[in-house]
């Protein structure tokens, strides 16, 4: 997972030089692998779509977000991919073909990689469906070495500065509760340890910051 005015200065993502091809080796079809607001809010045309995971790296609220869901003043949490080998994430892949790619990876370079400050990864995509057949897709992954990465800290810590956020797309509480929302629809087997852990620590501090209306007209 737009429009404030200071953006995050980042370096501009370079594409893999062999792009992710689709099942069909179409050197003009590419798969794009989303595990944060691109679950919701691809924003770019696509010709399918598939739920499913990636082995090998686990989901963190560990990037800053300066403009997306936050402020100079006051950074906001968003996902980035930590690798991990007995990790799991849970996100929906995109094929985009054709012209779709260069626009696709256009529009990606701007919102994930110039204000969002995340590079490209080629990862290994299991579909929910048909998880026999992997498909080679590319990701955007924050790094410790992009300015705007946080790092790790408590749960509960994560939790009061995602309550108190908002940027040019919205609240940071609604980008954690639409993630944990994606995480439902998923099923029983998709599970997110830390994202439950900090959806449990806003929910006991919720009726601290506000009342219930309130709370949700948030999001």
């Amino acid at each position: 997972m737009k429009q404030e005015p200071a953006a995050q200065k980042s370096p501009r993502a370079s594409p893999p030089s062999s792009l992710p091809l689709s099942e069909d080796d179409d050197p003009q079809a590419l798969w794009i692998f989303g595990y944060g607001s691109l679950v919701w809010r691809p924003d770019f045309a696509y010709s399918d779509s598939r739920v499913g995971f990636v082995r090998g790296y686990s989901r963190r609220f560990w990037q800053g977000d300066t403009f997306h869901r936050g402020s100079d003043k006051m950074p906001g949490r968003v996902v980035t991919l930590l690798e991990d080998r007995e990790g799991c994430t849970w996100g929906v892949a995109y094929q985009v073909q054709g012209e779709q790619v260069s626009e696709a990876l256009k529009y990606l370079n701007v919102r994930e990689a110039v204000l969002g400050g995340y590079d490209t990864k080629e990862v290994t995509f299991y579909p929910q469906d048909t998880p026999d057949q992997p498909l080679k897709a590319l990701a955007y992954v924050a790094t410790p070495q992009n300015p705007g990465y946080l790092g790790p800290a408590p749960e509960e810590a994560i939790a009061t500065q995602i309550l108190a956020c908002r940027g040019f797309s919205g609240h940071n509480l609604e980008y954690l509760l639409r993630l944990a929302d994606f995480m439902q629809l998923c099923g029983p087997q998709a599970q997110d340890e830390h994202l439950a852990a900090i959806v449990d620590a806003v929910g006991t501090m919720l009726p601290c910051f506000c009342p219930t209306e309130q709370a949700l007209a948030l999001v």
